[in-house]
């Protein structure tokens, strides 16, 4: 079987370097393009810049160029920019893995609109933990419904621009779909002054922004008299990349649709 020919996008990021090395030291893939942002001085060299040495392919922000050919697009960017390549993508008829987070509604429906076209892996979080951690809660969820409040505390370095975060929200979403509530109805993102009593049926969000934390992510169930807590500690970027192309290569042959992380992993 051939490897697969992988595309990855934000090359000089600190997600894209993680990628570019994953691709690397997997034989079953193959580095077929690598993308960067427009005015990015790294357009023209080398991706194995990044990954120890050199890799044939040339850093390029002409996602069509790059995806030619290509089995997979590999992206943790941005919003607007996962929009722009997921045209290039169904242009191509390339899959894409999306670990960006901070969609807004407008963003969400064209990643489904694209799925029905090109296979499409999108979670807000590829650690194969962190997976295992949303499944987790759900059954915490179901055996702690009553008597115990949730509160979901995430922290990351210093440079994320979204919060929570993608995978706190997603931690939120798995708790609330086992209890049966909506989540934007009982979502708290802050509390400051005279808050009053804390009702129990809401979901409180947490958010510590520090340093070069990679990302830690704690579901506390709050009881009288006890306190369960679930937690997840990333202590390198290694492990997302590693999750993204098990996503990629579980990808391959299945043909158009939406996926996500428990999908691959047969968690659901």
């Amino acid at each position: 079987m051939s490897a697969l020919k992988t595309v990855i996008a934000g090359v000089s990021g600190r997600m894209g370097r993680a990628l570019l090395e994953a691709v690397a030291a997997d034989p079953a893939c193959a580095l077929h393009g690598a993308l960067d942002r427009a005015g990015s001085q790294t357009l023209g060299q080398d991706a194995g810049i990044y990954a120890g040495g050199k890799s044939g392919v040339a850093i390029t922000e002409q996602a069509a160029m790059a995806l030619t050919g290509a089995d997979v697009l590999v992206d943790f960017t941005r919003p607007e920019a996962t929009c722009a390549y997921l045209d290039a993508c169904r242009q191509a008829g390339a899959n894409i893995i999306i670990g960006t987070t901070g969609f807004d509604a407008a963003g969400k429906a064209a990643i489904e609109a694209a799925a029905k076209e090109i296979g499409i892996v999108f979670a807000p979080n590829f650690s194969v933990g962190v997976n295992l951690l949303m499944k987790l809660s759900e059954m915490a969820a179901r055996v702690l419904a009553e008597g115990y409040d949730i509160e979901i505390i995430e922290a990351h370095h210093r440079h994320k621009v979204d919060a929570p975060s993608g995978t706190a929200l997603g931690l939120g979403q798995a708790v609330a779909g086992a209890l049966g509530r909506d989540l934007k109805a009982c979502a708290v993102y802050g509390r400051e002054g005279v808050t009053g009593e804390r009702r129990p049926d809401t979901i409180g969000f947490a958010t510590v922004r520090g340093g070069d934390i990679v990302g830690d992510h704690t579901l506390l169930f709050a009881g009288v008299g006890e306190r369960v807590e679930l937690t997840h500690k990333a202590s390198s970027r290694a492990t997302f990349a590693q999750g993204a192309l098990r996503a990629a290569k579980w990808l391959q042959g299945r043909g158009p649709g939406l996926y996500d992380m428990r999908d691959v992993l047969s968690l659901k």
